[in-house]
C-alpha cells in the first residue's frame, strides 16, 4: 500500500473524508473557510473532553459515509517532530483503510513544517514488492492543497528519492542486484547529471587493487570499484567524499557463515547503497557542494577459485594483509577504496559506511551507528547532525594500542583480530591505516541500523535507507 498525493483544489477533491490540524484553531476561519460551523463545533467539543489522551491522531464520525481525522497539532518548531508525525498518519490511515482524504491545515501553518509532516508520510510509506504476483493495489490518495508547501519541498522530495533508491537496492535479493547488475544500475546515475566511472577486474589488477579483488575471486561475478561525481561548486572545491562497502552477498567464503539468518547479507551493500543514495540526492536538488561517492562491489562466494585463510595480498596502498578469516572481508573492500579515494580525489574529508561488524549490534543494537573518527571536529558534526535527523551515532575510541591485535607475523597486518574483544575497535583501526596522508576521515558502522525487522519512526521494516538523510544534512549544515 503506497501513498499518493495529489494537489488539488476545492473544485477537484472529490474525497469526502477530511483531516484536520486541530492543535490551535477555534474558528472556521481559521481553515480559510473549508470547515463548517458543524464539524467545528464537534471538533472543539472533543478537544475539550480531552478526548486525545496522548493520542496524537484519532478520527471521529460525522456520518455514515465520512470520517473526520484529527491531528493534535504538537506545537513544535522541530521539523523531526513534523515529520514522525506524518508518518503516524501514514499508519493511522492505513490501520483504519482510510483510502482517500484531504489534508487541511490551518492558514497559519509554516510551510516547512506542512511539507516535513508530508516527507514523513512519504518516508513511512515505502514498501518493496516489487516480486509479488498479488500486489496490494489499493493506494491511500492524500488531497492537499499545493499553496501550503514550502520552497523546500523539492528537497524534500530529492532526499526521499536518494532514501527510497537507497532502500531498493538494500532490498534486492542477491541473485538480481550482483554486481555486475549493481555497476549497470550505478552508470544509469549519469542521466541525472553524475559523473560515472567503472574499474572493472582488468582495471583494478592494473592499479594493484588486490585486496578488493581478493574477496570476489571466488564468484563467477566481477568486482568493480565504481564512482560517482557531482560537482555543483564552481568555486572548483576538493570534493566531499563518500565511501561504501558493497558486498551483495556475503556467504563468509571459505571461512563460511553459518546458514542461520545468512540470507540477510543480501544487505551487506548497504553501505555502498547510502553512498548511491546520496550522490543521487545531491544532484537531483542541485548540491552547491563537490561530492565524490566511491564505492566496492563483490561478492564473496567459497568457489573454487576462493580467497583462502593464511593468503597474503598486497593492497592498493602497497601495506600487505595476511587473510586469516575470509569473513572478515568488508575491510579488505573498503582497504583499497579509502586510499583511491585519498589518492585521486584529495578530498576535504572521508566518510565511509559499511555494514561491518556484528559486534556493534552487540554494543549499540538498534539505535545508534558506531562512529570512528580521527578528527573531533568531524566526529562533533556528525553527531549532532544525527540527533537532528534521528539518525543518531555514537563515538567510539581509535588508539594506537589496539594495533597489536592486527599486527602479524607474516605480513603488515591481518585481516582479523583473534585475541578477542574490541572487534570493532579493531575493524576501525584496521581502515585508519589506509588513510596515508591524515586526511580528516570517519567510519560509520551500520550494521545495526540498516535494516530493521520491524520498522522505526521513520521506516517500515526491512530495508531503512539509514545514512541518506544524516549525510545530507551534515552536509547540508557545515558544507553547502
Amino acid at each position: 500500500m503506497t501513498l499518493k498525493i495529489n494537489y488539488l483544489d476545492k473544485k477537484k477533491d472529490s474525497s469526502k473524508n477530511r483531516a484536520f490540524f486541530v492543535g490551535s484553531a477555534s474558528k472556521t476561519g481559521d481553515f480559510n473557510d473549508q470547515i463548517d460551523e458543524i464539524t467545528l463545533k464537534n471538533i472543539l467539543k472533543f478537544k475539550k473532553g480531552n478526548n486525545f489522551k496522548g493520542d496524537k491522531i484519532i478520527s471521529i464520525n460525522q456520518e455514515f459515509d465520512k470520517k473526520i481525522v484529527l491531528i493534535y497539532d504538537i506545537k513544535s518548531t522541530s521539523e523531526l517532530e513534523y515529520e514522525k508525525l506524518g508518518a503516524k498518519f501514514f499508519d493511522f490511515l492505513k490501520k483504519n483503510e482510510i483510502y482517500n482524504i484531504k489534508l487541511i491545515a490551518p492558514k497559519k501553518i509554516k510551510p516547512i513544517i506542512f511539507s516535513s509532516f508530508i516527507h514523513g508520510a512519504e518516508l513511512k510509506s515505502y514498501e518493496f514488492n516489487l516480486y509479488k504476483t498479488k500486489k496490494n493495489e489499493k493506494n491511500i490518495n492524500l488531497n492537499v492543497d499545493k499553496s501550503f508547501f514550502s520552497s523546500q519541498s523539492k528537497k524534500l522530495d530529492a532526499i526521499l528519492k536518494g532514501v527510497n533508491f537507497t532502500r531498493d537496492l538494500v532490498s534486492e535479493p542477491g541473485n538480481i542486484l550482483h554486481p555486475d547488475e549493481y555497476a549497470r544500475r550505478l552508470s544509469k546515475l549519469n542521466k541525472i547529471g553524475l559523473k560515472v566511472t567503472v574499474y572493472d577486474e582488468k582495471k583494478l589488477k592494473k592499479m594493484g587493487c588486490n585486496a578488493l579483488l581478493g574477496v570476489g575471486q571466488g564468484s563467477i561475478r566481477g568486482s568493480y570499484l565504481v564512482t560517482i561525481e557531482w560537482n555543483g561548486d564552481t568555486k572548483k572545491s576538493k570534493p566531499l567524499a563518500f565511501v561504501g562497502k558493497g558486498v551483495c552477498f556475503d556467504t563468509g567464503g571459505i571461512s563460511l557463515k553459518p546458514a542461520k539468518f545468512m540470507e540477510d547479507m543480501t544487505y551487506d551493500m548497504a553501505g555502498s547503497a547510502v553512498v548511491a543514495g546520496l550522490m543521487k540526492n545531491f544532484a537531483l536538488r542541485k548540491a552547491k557542494i563537490n561530492a565524490v561517492g566511491v564505492v566496492g562491489l563483490v561478492e564473496n562466494m567459497p568457489g573454487g577459485n576462493a580467497q583462502r585463510p593464511g593468503d597474503i595480498v598486497k593492497s592498493y596502498s602497497g601495506k600487505t594483509i595476511e587473510i586469516l578469516n575470509t569473513d572478515a572481508e568488508g575491510r579488505l573492500v573498503l582497504a583499497d577504496a579509502l586510499t583511491f579515494t585519498e589518492k585521486k580525489f584529495k578530498p576535504k574529508f572521508i566518510i565511509d559506511l559499511a555494514t561491518l561488524t556484528g559486534a556493534i549490534i552487540v554494543a549499540l543494537g538498534s539505535d545508534h551507528a558506531g562512529l570512528f573518527c580521527n578528527n573531533d571536529k568531524l566526529s562533533e558534526q556528525l553527531h549532532e547532525t544525527g540527533n537532528k535527523v534521528d539518525e543518531k551515532v555514537w563515538r567510539l575510541p581509535l588508539n594506537k594500542n589496539y594495533d597489536k591485535l592486527m599486527d602479524s607475523n607474516n605480513a603488515d597486518m591481518q585481516n582479523i583480530n583473534y585475541v578477542g574483544g574490541a572487534s570493532s575497535i579493531t575493524a576501525a583501526q584496521f581502515l585508519q591505516r589506509f588513510i596515508l596522508n591524515k586526511t580528516p576521515w570517519a567510519h560509520l558502522d551500520i550494521a545495526g541500523m540498516a535494516f530493521s525487522k520491524y520498522g522505526g519512526a521513520l521506516n517500515p521494516s526491512g530495508a531503512t535507507g539509514y545514512g541518506v538523510r544524516l549525510l545530507n544534512k551534515f552536509v547540508e549544515d557545515n558544507y553547502e
